[in-house]
């Protein structure tokens, strides 16, 4: 497997990126936690300080926090210095990575495509991303390729991408002013207006052909009714059931910061690469699947356990680490990971 390391300078600003692109989401939530506002509400003579604030299901709240005083004029005085403060933080922030997108630019960092990268970015955004759905397509290899520090050949690449939903991860959306965003086709018609539901009620697709499939693993036990969906919108993508998740299901969350093809940051949580890695080659094994199907699928498995073998050392092929793949599979995906002589090049 013939990998492209990144130079001194590109591997610099990739950690530039992804320290300031931390820095961003640490401020945008301490933002977010003076989200609202505080104001003096009369009652009765007298003036309450009262918070407006619209709650996680976007419904408008409000709570009475007591009368005037010099307290809640300190207490009110406080937040609106430390809201102004967070959102001053969240702009410097926000102009610090648009210059550093600019770098990557010129450096050759930018992978992700961009309609994936803003897909994922919206997951993210409305507090989906890890938290009931993961990255399963193309865009997981790439948050793997980042970790590394090494570039994959761009034929590994596809026009679509697999979301896993997991239904036992809570879903809550972050609700903001639109509270009408409620379904992952809106998510994604936000993204693109051109995306569309298609026949298959797992699939949206866009004008360009870009797909997004929304699956999960079979139910066990089959009569069990289990969430489909993301919200309630009968319009929504519904997902489908696919033998073999529930092992990506079950994996250890993968995260990584990767470089969009702007230069800017995006977050991917994916399943463990071994665990997909073994994944793919299984599927690359089974009769039913398509041949163009399967000789892609067998790459993509030999190129992310190279990946894993070379780079991610930290991620042994250990069998109680990888206990959630049945012992065959486990082991027919033993010499992915099996470390060999590098022929990387810089």
């Amino acid at each position: 497997m013939d990998f492209q390391e990144l130079n001194n300078d590109q591997r610099r600003e990739v950690i530039n990126s992804q320290q300031r692109f931390q820095a961003l989401r640490d401020a945008k939530e301490a933002y977010n936690a003076h989200r609202g506002s505080l104001t003096w509400a009369e009652s009765k003579g007298r003036q309450y300080l009262v918070r407006s604030y619209y709650n996680n299901a976007g419904v408008r709240k409000q709570a009475s926090l007591g009368a005037r005083s010099p307290e809640t004029e300190k207490m009110k005085a406080d937040f609106e210095a430390k809201r102004a403060a967070a959102e001053d933080r969240v702009k410097n922030l926000r102009d610090t990575l648009e210059r550093q997108a600019a770098v990557n630019r010129a450096l050759g960092l930018g992978r992700v495509p961009l309609l994936g990268a803003r897909i994922m970015r919206a997951l993210d955004g409305f507090g989906i991303l890890g938290s009931g759905i993961r990255i399963l397509g193309t865009n997981a290899i790439y948050g793997y390729e980042a970790s590394s520090g090494v570039r994959l050949d761009p034929g590994f690449a596809t026009t679509e991408d697999d979301l896993l939903f997991d239904a036992r991860g809570g879903l809550t959306f972050v609700a903001d002013d639109d509270v009408s965003e409620s379904s992952l086709m809106k998510i994604l018609k936000r993204v693109d207006t051109s995306f569309e539901r298609a026949k298959q009620t797992f699939r949206a697709v866009n004008r360009d052909g870009y797909l997004v499939d929304l699956i999960k693993p079979m139910q066990s036990p089959p009569w069990k009714k289990a969430p489909d969906k993301i919200g309630l919108d009968p319009e929504d993508l519904a997902a489908v059931q696919i033998e073999g998740l529930d092992w990506l299901q079950n994996a250890p969350a993968f995260e990584a910061v990767a470089i969009d093809e702007k230069g800017e940051p995006v977050r991917i949580v994916a399943p463990d690469p071994r665990v997909w890695a073994a994944h793919k080659l299984w599927l690359s094994r089974r009769p039913d699947r398509e041949a163009l199907k399967r000789q892609r699928d067998a790459a993509q498995a030999g190129a992310v356990g190279a990946l894993v073998a070379n780079y991610l050392t930290h991620l042994p092929f250990d069998a109680e680490q990888l206990r959630m793949l049945p012992k065959e599979v486990l082991d027919s995906a033993a010499p992915l990971f099996a470390k060999k002589d590098s022929s990387a090049r810089a």
